[in-house]
């Protein structure tokens, strides 16, 4: 692997710490990570959360905060890669993306769906942009797609596998079928595919694995595929600096392998999490009350979902852990202590 370049900055690490929302991967983790020499990132999912007016005007509240922890990043890292996660499953994912490059965003990183309009909506700016994709079909369509709209190619391509954690971009059935071996071998399509591209544009466009990776096993394994780096999201959230409260780390440090299960999120995708006294009563048929709708996901129905996600995931970053939603990759029961980012990042690239 070689150090990545985003604009006129390299890494000192071929790192990039996945977003986490909501208020999961804040300004105080990615500055941390920017710190250190890896790509920081922020989730703009209800990063709002926080703020004093977020139930009577959560968008307000979310752009105001995209802002701030900016802000808060830079006060960490001031020369420090750093950028944003936006899923375009987000209801306001344009004006998010906005709000981002205003803040300074070095780089975009979008998935939840394929970014179609992302080119459009950084246009201008020096703001860099990364789609996240699953399979080879969905990087051939989201790159023909820029390809022939926009007449330019992607920055950089995040590869999620399925051993991610959150929302997942596979079907269920898809998750159980993949083997270490075969996704390898949809890896390097993808590869060959975003290589494709490279060409085309003459450019060099570096290729980010993501999806359990935990220790420095799984690096050596992303870099014999050929990736140029490795994106990590769960190894983070057991560290002092991440934004978390306490006991949503510990959540992860006491989790066994049989705890952590697929879930399916209010809007039917499929997703990853610990099984808590919460989850268990939604997959046993129960519906969870919900507070009014916070306007996150464009596909919601806040009338037919069998509990809100939004609610869900403010219980766990608050640390009410026994009722929240606990997201995480399929490795967070390997957590055994609290450590620093820069502990995480030496262990990772021992």
């Amino acid at each position: 692997m070689k150090n990545i370049r985003i604009g006129n900055k390299l890494t000192k690490v071929p790192l990039i710490q996945g977003g986490m929302g909501v208020g999961i991967s804040l300004g105080s983790l990615a500055g941390a990570v920017a710190k250190e020499g890896g790509i920081g990132i922020i989730s703009t999912a209800q990063i709002g959360y926080r703020e004093a007016d977020f139930d009577a005007d959560p968008e307000g509240a979310n752009l105001r905060a995209i802002e701030s922890e900016m802000k808060k990043a830079r006060a960490i890292s001031p020369e420090g890669i750093i950028g944003y996660n936006v899923m375009t499953a987000l209801r306001a994912h344009a004006a998010h993306i906005k709000a981002a490059v205003k803040a300074g965003a070095d780089i975009i990183i979008s998935g939840a769906g394929l970014p179609t309009e992302l080119p459009a909506l950084t246009e201008g700016s020096r703001t860099k942009i990364a789609p996240i994709v699953s399979t080879d079909k969905s990087a051939q369509v989201i790159l023909k797609y820029w390809d022939r709209k926009y007449k330019r190619t992607a920055d950089l391509v995040v590869i999620e596998g399925p051993l991610a954690g959150g929302h997942l971009g596979f079907k269920k059935e898809e998750l159980s079928e993949y083997t270490p071996e075969s996704y390898g071998e949809e890896i390097r399509r993808i590869i060959r595919t975003v290589k494709s591209y490279g060409e085309k544009y003459g450019v060099d466009i570096p290729v980010v694995v993501a999806g359990g990776i935990y220790d420095s096993d799984d690096v050596r394994r992303a870099m014999a595929l050929g990736a140029d780096g490795v994106q990590v999201a769960t190894r983070f959230v057991t560290t002092e600096e991440c934004d978390a409260d306490i006991r949503y780390k510990e959540a992860y440090i006491h989790a066994s392998e049989e705890d952590i299960a697929i879930v399916k999120s209010p809007v039917g995708m499929p997703g990853r999490a610990i099984l808590n006294p919460f989850m268990k009563r939604v997959m046993a048929g129960e519906k969870i009350p919900h507070t009014p709708c916070h306007g996150c996901l464009a596909k919601c129905r806040p009338s037919e979902i069998p509990y809100c996600i939004t609610d869900g995931l403010i219980s766990a970053v608050k640390g009410n852990v026994e009722n929240a939603l606990l997201f995480c990759g399929a490795k967070a029961w390997k957590a055994q202590k609290i450590d620093t980012v820069r502990e995480a990042i030496q262990e990772l690239f021992a």
